[in-house]
Order: structure tokens, then C-alpha cells, then sequence
């Protein structure tokens, strides 16, 4: 069963009572939540993804949810709870569909410390993984999201999952994160996206989520394998470089993206060390998308 099999008010029903068992990619997470936002957000943007029965095991356990005191009512805000716990504090009310996304993201990089996280988005054509690895406000999700609209399946816009065993990227698509400028930079470049309402006044500026094409959902459990690291900055007024970066370079860049590499120690280092020695590296300094696409296709020729 998919989300979208369900009707919305068996969707609210569950949010609102022993809630939503949602697979992302290897993960489940049972989501808790009696806010409409945060229903009308997971019947957007998790319209294809499946659910499991509520006996099954879930690998967090997540809820949005008014606080107990007078904020439940005056200036209304939510607050997010892991496993019981609120690892931050409450936020406006309006954002609390973005909070569900950004608890979901702590959550992976947080505990599942199984696979080596890199915080880069990563797209996939041909069984082959195409890594942006890139700190906050590079441009990475807007590239991510206008590649997804020109033929590449979206592995994640925010986590890349590397397998130790196999040194393989795992998928875990989810909406994409877009910011600011972004939202209408996307618009315009693909009018068939469907990003959900802006949030205002965010820590983030303003943020608007982005439903995961339904083409990227039909091989969202096959891995693939690393083939290129682009490092992207958008710069307005910019012209497209794309430029070579030698491999040792680049593995200390994608290792300062890693949320856990010394947390593996030595394992950590002789995995990055692998998908390095798979990969192509460059620099990408773009403001056109159009260019920044053409620049990556011709990558892959």
C-alpha cells in the first residue's frame, strides 16, 4: 500500500492516532502528527511511497505536535519529539511540515551510522551516482531538483548513504528542500514541479518542498554506483566554470561533508578513499541552470 491509497481522512486518522509508517528508501519511520499541516504535507509530497502495517519495526519513531502550555493556543508553535525526546526547540506552527523534514534528516544523520553519510545530494542515470557534495546554501538542492526534471533519478537532496560493504550509494529520496530564489528558479525552469506552499520567516529564509518525480520512485530501492563528484556554488552574475579537481583534493573536501567519517575511523577512511578512486572530480561554478545541466550531461558522455 502507498500513501495515496489512502483516503484523507484515513491518512489524518493515523497521523493523529498510532500514526504513519513510511518507508524511505532502507528506513521507516512512524510519524505521529495531529496537525493538518503536517497530513496535507505527506499526501503532497509521499503521494507514491509505501506504507507497512503498525506491527512492523520502525527506525524512528517521530511526532509534530502543539506544546503542552500556553504557546498550544497564543502565538501557536509545534514542536518536534524523537523517540519522546525534543532535540530542538518549538518552532512557528507554520513550519511545521518543514520540521517534519529537517527532524527526518537529524534522525538519519543522527543514528544511522551503518552507512557513511555525506551531506550532498546525489542523482543517478544508468546505475551510475553523480554526488553534490556542497555546505548550505550552494545551490546543491536547486541543481539536485532541476537534474531531477532532465532525466536523472534523485538517490537524496540532502544525505548520500554510502554503503561500507559495497561502497555503493543506498537511495533515500525524499522531497527536495528548496530556498529563497530557488522556489521560482525551479518554476520557471521545470512548470510541471510540484513544490508545495512557501514557508515564511524560516531560520532558513523562506522554504518550499519539492515532490519527488513519480519516475524516480520506480527503482527507488537499486543502488549505484559513484562515477562523479561535482563540488557546486551558485554565484549570481557568474559564468559556468567547470574545472578538474585533483582526487586527494577532493576526498578532504567530501570528507569535511561527512557527518560521521571519524565516527568510522580507519573503515571511514579506506571507504571514502574507495568511492574516490571510482569517481571523477570538479568544481562547478554556476547562476544559469540550463548551463549547469548541459555542463553535468556532457559529464556523462
Amino acid at each position: 500500500m502507498i500513501v495515496a491509497d489512502l483516503s484523507r481522512t484515513e491518512l489524518a486518522r493515523r497521523l493523529a492516532g498510532p500514526g504513519l509508517r513510511l518507508r524511505t528508501g532502507p528506513l521507516v519511520a512512524r510519524i505521529q502528527s495531529p496537525l493538518p499541516a503536517v497530513a496535507d504535507g505527506i499526501a503532497l509530497h509521499y503521494a507514491q511511497y509505501p506504507t507497512t502495517t503498525d506491527g512492523e519495526f520502525a527506525d524512528f519513531w517521530v511526532r509534530v505536535a502543539r506544546p503542552r502550555s500556553l504557546r498550544r493556543w497564543f502565538k501557536s508553535q509545534a514542536c518536534l519529539f524523537v523517540d519522546g525526546r525534543s532535540p530542538f526547540a518549538p518552532l512557528p506552527l507554520d513550519q511545521a511540515f518543514p520540521m517534519l523534514e529537517w527532524g527526518l534528516n537529524w534522525c538519519v544523520s543522527a543514528y544511522c551510522h551503518q552507512y557513511l553519510i555525506i551531506h550532498a545530494a546525489v542523482l543517478e542515470r544508468s546505475g551510475r551516482a553523480l554526488i553534490l557534495p556542497a555546505p548550505p546554501g550552494s545551490g546543491k538542492s536547486t541543481l539536485a531538483a532541476a537534474l531531477v526534471h532532465r532525466g536523472w533519478r534523485l538517490l537524496s537532496d540532502e544525505l548520500t548513504l554510502i554503503d561500507p560493504g559495497s561502497c555503493r550509494v543506498v537511495p533515500l529520496p525524499r522531497p527536495v528542500s528548496l530556498k529563497n530564489g530557488s522556489i521560482d528558479a525551479i518554476r520557471a525552469f521545470a512548470p510541471s514541479a510540484k513544490i508545495g506552499i512557501p514557508v515564511r520567516d524560516t531560520v532558513k529564509g523562506t522554504v518550499a518542498h519539492m515532490r519527488v518525480p513519480s519516475e524516480c520512485m520506480r527503482d527507488a530501492d537499486n543502488t549505484a554506483v559513484p562515477c562523479w563528484i561535482v563540488f557546486p556554488r551558485y554565484r549570481a552574475g557568474s559564468h559556468l566554470q567547470l574545472a578538474a579537481v585533483p582526487r586527494e583534493r577532493g576526498f578532504m573536501r567530501v570528507a569535511e561533508q561527512a557527518f560521521n567519517y571519524s565516527l568510522h575511523g580507519r573503515r571511514g577512511f579506506e571507504v571514502l578513499a574507495q568511492v574516490l578512486d571510482r569517481c571523477t572530480c570538479h568544481s562547478l561554478e554556476y547562476e544559469d541552470l540550463d548551463a549547469a545541466v548541459a555542463a553535468i550531461a556532457a559529464l556523462d558522455r
